[in-house]
């Protein structure tokens, strides 16, 4: 496995190499923390491994191993984020235990945690990143050295218990030795844990740190400034703690804690291990300061109206040279607060009073607080308490707060007895909007002045109420704080109609004035004389009463209808919206037809945005008509129109195209006109959807799809029709596809050419590829027939062609739409070269001359393949091996030709010697040899001065060529004549 990862380690510095040789693009870059690492044995090592230059978006998996310096070239896995079972043995039960993970830290970074390191754990550590880009750029991995060395640190103090008393001095003694290689530094400080919560994290009191620097805790920095705290170095490995002055807050258990440090190679400080001694047992003795406190009264049950007398007696040493604060609390709620200056500081509910003359606080004594309330309330009654605290200042500067609170004195206030009555009636507990709210408010049994408050509240809500208006006990009306501006108007009136009855009028009520109406009546009893005379509450009474407001908009219903959900393009279609409101003329609507075109209409917006419903036209409250942005048809294919009684509000659409089609809704505003002539949004209600689709019209395309088969010669014209049989419209109009198939196991057919709507060409590339655009010719012969014709076919324009027609009309809007497509029957196209035809005449012949006489031999062609073929004419001879006087035999060649010699030869080009052999005799003005071509198919050869060596057997072979489309000439066929055995004799014979 190394060596596999070796190998590809390879392949990817080659890549690297060749990056940096010229290529410019993004390199993968894993990064491992530097070493070496020098960590201690037992303590936990982290090491962090970051990737970059990868492709975006894809998560990064990181593979740990290790090298042994004894086996350098041996991989030890450990552990991966992508494999469960990475691990070699060695590793593995540590991963499964957890005590060696991987922490994710992002995408593309992650840390090696080794809970308890080992010292065989000391070794080479690599991360490797698997590769996810598809290829290789960049490097992989990243190595880094951890050594583990002994832990050498100790840290010692004797285990004790200590009693001090406060303001003594403490001295602790800590003994710090190491013995490690390395240069480390060392910090010691000492910490402390309250022995109430062992679980409180330690309380910092001064440290020593690595650097030679004194640092106190939060608590302890004011008096290490005072000099109350010191830690010094008393040898090369004692420490000494020394707290002056010892406070109550010094007790609990104190150890010394030390940290041996090593700086890594990246210039930070990593604490290699880290050890606390015993711990010491500390109590302090704090001095008497403790204190006590009571309050007492004459008697705890009073009659509103009367005084009533608290004190706070403080039973403590020395109380006239110390520092305490008393508050009075009543019901968890301040009262006053007297500080050690003896000034007052009086709670809020409070201030009013104690001007009033009615309350008093102050100190009687160093030790003795009253607290007097004049003309007691029914509220007053409840719990009262006194809180004692002593602030005292420590030797620091510091304040310490020491509080006491007394116990709880219940004082009963019994209220004066009022036998007031009240009730509340109406006119009607339920009104139409608009209507008039009138209550009636009677109060009976009174003794006293009083004063009357209507207060409104929700029926079910758990807000406050709020006030209405109040009449008080001189008479006069007071609107409350909400309802000043609508009682200005003169829509809610309080009036006393009788000595005994209060009347709450509530003009044009709206939604908002249903709830519960509360009537209070107040009896009031004087106390005191003038001018200091104060009123005191002594009886009250309510009664409250439902009113129930039936609202315009419960009545309110939109709806949305159409009969023709579904049209063709150029069809009409009219939707309804239907509005039912409760009829008044306050409450006046407006609606809105509002569309959304279907996505696939292509308005789904600009920048492929969502689409969302847009306004169309609205209907206003004033009865005006406001066009939106969205105007279907550009406006002149839409006309609206709404009923007499405003309850039907239609849209109509003629010549309806694409655009038209999507979703519909109509919605409907309620608006009420307030008090003030302004106007509110009552409620608002949206129709169903109406989904209407503008449907293309149902394709009637069909092509004719008659198979047929044609043979054509090469070089002549093929003529292929497509008949369009029917169409949809007869405004449509057709673009024409021509395709062919050249084999049977072809993977596609191949684009010939395209004809558009529009008349204009566009060749495949098929048509380029067998140079067919000089050859290729499309017509239009009828609106409805269409021809493609290829001029000089050749064998390779073979195959099955047919074309595809596509139907295209125009849309309400003018715009061009294809409808449908449909292909027409297939023509298979054979594409061959002439018939064989060849024919030479084949008749044997014997002839016998003289020497030096004229041997005259004949070639005739009676048939041939095409009239535009032409002919190469060779003749060979077979020398006669007999004397020529032995009687020649008479037979048929048998195919053999034997050893035959080249007499003579002409090309299908007419240049003698280039035929399909060479003659041995040159022809030239002293040659024997004499041709001539008497007839197209007839050729003649003549030998003078005939020589005994001439006599053999004759014949003729004749090749046929032809001149193919592309100009070039190939030989079609190829024949013999028969035999002419020509006989030599010599003269005088």
């Amino acid at each position: 496995m190394w060596g596999e990862r070796r190998k590809t380690m390879g392949i990817r510095t080659l890549l690297v190499a060749c990056v940096l040789l010229g290529v410019s693009a993004a390199q993968r870059v894993v990064t491992v923390q530097s070493g070496p690492l020098v960590r201690t044995e037992g303590s936990h090592v982290t090491i962090w491994c970051n990737v970059t230059g990868y492709k975006e978006g894809v998560e990064q998996d990181f593979e740990w191993s290790m090298y042994l310096s004894s086996a350098p070239d041996r991989e030890i896995r450990i552990v991966s984020t992508a494999q469960s079972n990475y691990a070699y043995a060695v590793y593995a039960q540590r991963v499964n235990s957890k005590e060696i993970w991987v922490e994710r830290l992002s995408r593309d970074s992650a840390m090696l945690h080794i809970a308890k390191v080992q010292a065989r754990d000391q070794g080479l550590f690599e991360c490797y990143t698997p590769n996810t880009d598809g290829q290789y750029l960049g490097s992989y991995s990243a190595r880094t050295n951890l050594t583990v060395i002994p832990d050498s640190l100790a840290v010692t103090a004797p285990a004790q218990t200590l009693a001090q008393v406060e303001g003594d001095t403490l001295q602790l003694n800590c003994e710090v030795s190491r013995e490690t290689e390395q240069h480390t530094h060392l910090s010691v400080g000492w910490y402390m844990r309250s022995p109430e919560d062992a679980a409180a994290p330690p309380q910092e009191i001064l440290t020593l740190s690595r650097d030679f620097v004194l640092r106190a805790g939060g608590p302890y920095k004011q008096r290490m400034g005072a000099g109350d705290l010191r830690l010094d170095k008393t040898s090369a490995t004692s420490y000494r703690l020394t707290i002056h002055r010892l406070q109550p807050v010094d007790q609990g258990l104190l150890y010394c804690q030390a940290a041996e440090w090593i700086q890594d190679t990246d210039g930070s400080w990593f604490a290699m291990t880290r050890k606390q001694a015993n711990k010491t047992q500390l109590r302090i003795q704090p001095t008497d300061r403790d204190f006590s406190i009571q309050v007492s009264t004459e008697r705890r049950s009073f009659t509103a109206g009367e005084p009533l007398e608290l004190r706070c007696t403080i039973d403590a040493q020395s109380v006239p040279e110390r520092f305490f604060s008393v508050s009075w609390v009543f019901s968890s709620s301040p009262v006053a607060v007297i500080g050690p200056s003896a000034v007052p500081v009086l709670g809020p509910d409070y201030v009013a009073r104690e001007a009033a003359g009615h309350m008093t606080v102050r100190k009687e004594s160093p030790a003795v607080h009253l607290l007097k309330l004049q003309h007691l309330r029914p509220e007053d009654s409840g719990k009262y308490i006194c809180r004692v605290t002593e602030r005292e200042k420590t030797p620091t500067g510091d304040f310490i707060d020491r509080s006491k609170r007394s116990r709880n004195v219940q004082i009963t206030v019994q209220p004066v007895k009022s036998n007031i009555t009240v009730s509340l009636s109406s006119n009607s507990s339920e009104v139409q909007e608009g209507d008039i709210v009138q209550l009636a408010c009677s109060v009976r049994s009174t003794t006293g002045p009083l004063s009357v408050a209507w207060q409104w509240s929700e029926k079910q809500g758990s807000a406050p109420p709020q006030e209405l208006a109040s009449v008080g006990r001189d008479g006069t009306v007071r609107p409350g704080p909400g309802y000043r501006e609508r009682s200005s108007y003169g829509e809610i009136r309080v009036e006393r109609v009788r000595e005994d009855t209060y009347t709450l009028s509530v003009y044009n009520a709206v939604p908002g004035d249903e709830g519960m109406y509360r009537c209070t009546a107040t009896e009031w009893l004087a106390v005191g004389a003038e001018p200091e005379q104060t009123w005191e509450k002594i009886g009250e009474k309510s009664a409250t009463k439902a009113i129930t407001v039936k609202t315009v908009e419960s009545s309110f219903v939109v709806s949305a209808s159409s009969r023709t959900p579904s049209v063709t393009y150029g069809d009409s279609f009219d939707l309804q919206c239907l509005v039912k409101p409760r009829h008044n003329p306050r409450v006046p609507a407006s609606v809105t037809w509002r569309f959304m075109p279907t996505s696939s209409a292509g308005d789904s917006g600009e920048g492929g945005t969502p689409a969302e419903f847009r306004d169309l036209v609205t209907f206003t409250r004033e009865g005006t008509l406001q066009w939106g942005e969205q105007l279907l048809g550009l406006g002149t294919r839409t006309t609206v129109d709404r009923s007499h009684a405003n309850t039907n509000f239609r849209l109509s659409v003629t010549r309806a195209g694409r655009r038209e089609a999507g979703t519909y809704q109509c919605t409907a505003l309620l608006w009420r006109r307030n008090y003030d002539n302004t106007w509110s949004r009552v409620a608002n209600r949206t129709s169903n959807l109406l989904g209407i689709s503008v449907l293309q019209p149902v394709s009637k395309l069909r092509v004719q799809k008659t198979n047929q088969s044609l043979v054509h010669l090469e070089d002549s014209r093929v003529r292929i029709n497509c008949s369009v049989a029917s169409q949809t419209s007869q405004d449509s109009q057709h673009a024409v596809l021509w395709y062919v198939r050249r084999a049977a196991g072809a993977e596609a057919d191949e684009l010939l050419l395209r004809i558009e709507r529009s008349g204009a060409f566009e060749y495949g590339a098929y048509a380029d590829e067998e140079r067919l655009r000089r050859r290729v010719q499309a017509e239009r012969l009828s609106p409805r027939l269409y021809a493609l014709t290829l001029n000089r076919a050749e064998s390779s324009d073979s195959g099955t062609y047919y074309c595809l027609v596509e139907e295209w009309l125009t849309d309400p809007d003018g715009a061009w739409y294809r409808l449908a497509r449909d292909s027409s029957g297939f023509t298979q196209v054979l594409v061959r070269q002439p018939a064989v035809r060849l024919q030479v005449e084949e008749s044997d012949s014997n002839i016998t001359v003289s020497q030096s006489g004229s041997i005259r031999l004949g070639c005739s062609i009676p048939s041939q393949s095409s009239r535009d073929s032409r002919f190469s004419v060779s003749w060979y001879v077979e020398r006669s091996s007999a004397h020529p006087e032995v009687e020649e035999e008479e037979e048929q060649r048998d195919g053999e030709e034997g050893d035959r010699e080249c007499v003579f030869s002409i090309g299908h080009d007419a240049v003698f010697g280039n035929g399909n052999c060479s003659p041995t005799e040159e022809a030239g003005p002293n040659s024997r040899l004499q041709f001539e071509r008497t007839t197209s198919d007839l050729y003649s050869l003549t030998i003078q001065g005939a020589r005994l060596s001439d006599a053999g057997r004759y014949y003729c072979h004749v090749e046929e060529w032809l001149l193919n489309p592309r100009n070039a000439w190939y030989r079609l066929a190829t024949n013999n004549s028969g035999v002419t055995i020509v006989n030599v004799i010599q003269q005088g014979s």
